[in-house]
């Protein structure tokens, strides 16, 4: 492709506002562009870098045995209905009717498209088992998007769909997959880590998240000194142990004036007290029901577990109006003790395991600018229901020993699931198995953000001079930049180059601009070509290519006949030093 007939609109200055580097790169090296809030146009290069990740996607997907299938972006609602899934979700789902006044929904997942498909065609568990996968537009109504391709509303994604007979098969489908992840990730260039993770309303009995290491992440990965266990922050779990704790102040039960204090900062530097001797009272809307949550003042509740620990289909933290009907208490100024009295309506107190049974602690005393201290757990107030519900923080224990945990930020690229029958049951989506009885399809799910992918990959490799991708992703593995493409000496080199490159398997860019060198190789540096040859008058004097790779530095001159093994060779090196870029 010769660069003067190729649309490359690349961006002399960065893009304002523009907050993560993948973000500010992409626009700026004409990848993509904004058509609306999270909807991007993918350009030519964008695109060609987008099917590069996407033709190794499918590659180990066929390699592990997976069929490739389309299914439909626009899903009835009837399908969603089935399962629950209609009406449990939010606004996130995107809804319509057609002409007569039938429901319809852009696609966000595929769970029920699958299972519908599956239980209409495989009847026995000799088809079984069988994995589906497709790589297709999904959209997804996000409140908020934000950082480019990392957080769109309408993405590409692979999503691939286990069916199993037994417990057992179903096992290797996963591991067949999780394999398949790791190898995907491996060939992208990429310096990963697998995570356990929580299941979110999809829903199965396990799943593990594959996390790309990047400061920018907004995901947190949580991981031990030894190594040997990594979590999101979501699922990871730990333990405080009491001798860590600092010594209460008040040790008996007292009501104290605290006015304007709002918040536990305000509470804490009042009554000059650890943040961790007090205690927050919070409550939430689990589906009908209003309970409270009970947490040290020092942590953050992990809204992820709440559904399951209220056994409901939703949970979310209560308005401040709802909070206003339920009580006259203000906010900044609910207690646990005598709460009941205060505030009715609640059905259910769950408190933190970290609220631990003998110690003392401050809380709202139910009244505008008053606080108990003193409060001690198990006796001035009764804990009849204790869960899991923090946040892991950095340096608390790992379960079980005495090892720091570490906070290191990651961007979610893949997911996988245990389904189970979730999906299937709820479809009555029903195979004959060997004694002639019906039983519900046991399920898998494995997803890869395909733009999301790309995306971190650029997170990862960067510079001041622009993107830096492993040559196997790369818009152009090489740039052919003559000096003076009008002097007919340089032209006939840089077009044999460029034709001789092509002809071995390259994928080569000929830039035929009449503009500075400057230019041409910021451009090249800013695109992230893997490897830049240079053609000019001393090269040609002197019967050599000034050749350079991305990630290093140096130029280094090649002899025309050598440059396609230079250029094998250094693209090898990058896979066995990916961390250079």
């Amino acid at each position: 492709m010769k660069r003067s007939k190729y649309l490359l609109p690349t961006q002399k200055n960065d893009p304002a506002g523009i907050e993560i580097a993948s973000h500010r790169l992409m626009l700026k090296a004409g990848m993509i562009r904004q058509l609306a809030s999270g909807i991007y146009d993918m350009l030519p290069i964008g695109l060609k870098s987008l099917r590069k990740v996407e033709n190794i996607i499918r590659e180990e997907m066929n390699k592990a045995g997976a069929l490739e299938v389309s299914l439909p972006y626009v899903q009835p609602a009837e399908l969603w209905q089935e399962t629950g899934r209609w009406e449990g979700n939010g606004k996130e789902l995107l809804r319509f009717q057609d002409r007569h006044q039938r429901d319809f929904c852009l696609g966000p997942t595929h769970e029920e498209v699958i299972t519908e498909l599956v239980r209409g065609t495989v009847r026995s568990y000799k088809e079984l088992p069988i994995t589906l996968y497709q790589i297709q537009l999904k959209f997804r109504d996000e409140i908020r998007p934000r950082f480019g391709l990392m957080r769109g509303r309408e993405f590409i994604m692979k999503d691939a769909y286990s069916f199993s007979a037994t417990e057992e098969s179903c096992n290797d489908c996963y591991q067949a997959m999780k394999l398949a992840y790791q190898n995907i990730f491996s060939r992208c260039g990429l310096q990963f880590q697998s995570v356990e993770a929580d299941s979110g309303n999809i829903g199965g009995s396990a799943s593990e998240e594959f996390m790309v290491l990047a400061a920018t992440g907004e995901d947190a990965v949580v991981t031990n000194e030894s190594g040997d266990y990594a979590a999101n922050i979501e699922k990871a779990q730990s333990e405080e142990f009491i001798a860590q704790l600092p010594k209460e102040k008040y040790t008996s039960l007292a009501k104290v004036h605290t006015p304007g204090a709002k918040t536990i900062e305000d509470v804490s530097r009042q009554l000059a007290i650890d943040s961790k001797e007090t205690v927050k009272t919070l409550i939430y809307k689990a589906d009908e029901d209003f309970v409270v949550v009970v947490v040290p003042g020092d942590r953050q509740v992990n809204e992820l577990v709440l559904p399951k620990v209220f056994q409901a289909q939703k949970v979310r933290p209560a308005t401040e109006q709802e909070v206003k009907k339920l009580t006259d208490v203000p906010f900044g100024s609910l207690g646990v003790i005598d709460i009941d009295k205060q505030v009715k309506g609640i059905s259910q107190i769950v408190f933190d395991t970290l609220v631990h049974p003998g110690r003392y602690y401050c809380m709202g005393a139910n009244e505008k600018d008053y606080h108990w201290v003193g409060a001690k757990a198990g006796t001035d107030f009764i804990m009849q229901n204790q869960a899991h519900l923090h946040l892991v923080a950095e340096g608390d224990k790992h379960v079980g020993s005495n090892e720091s945990l570490t906070l290191v930020r990651g961007i979610e690229v893949g997911h996988i699931f245990k389904l189970g029958t979730k999906y299937s049951q709820d479809m009555k989506a029903m195979f004959l198995d060997e004694q002639g009885k019906q039983q519900p399809f046991i399920m898998g799910c494995y997803g890869i953000g395909v733009g999301r992918t790309l995306a971190a990959a650029i997170e990862q490799g960067h510079d001041e001079h622009g993107i830096v991708l492993p040559p196997q992703l790369a818009p152009f593995e090489v740039a052919v930049v003559p000096v003076k493409y009008k002097d007919p000496a340089q032209k006939k080199v840089a077009d044999d180059l460029y034709e001789s490159l092509q002809a071995q398997g390259f994928d080569v860019i000929l830039d035929d601009r009449d503009v500075g060198m400057g230019m041409k190789c910021k451009d090249a540096d800013l695109i992230g070509v893997a490897a830049t040859l240079i053609v000019g008058p001393k090269s040609i004097e002197e019967g050599v290519i000034e050749a350079k790779l991305r990630w290093q530095t140096d130029k280094q001159k090649v002899t025309p006949n050598d440059v396609s093994n230079w250029l094998r060779n250094g693209f090898e090196q990058y896979h066995a030093e990916p961390s250079s870029a």
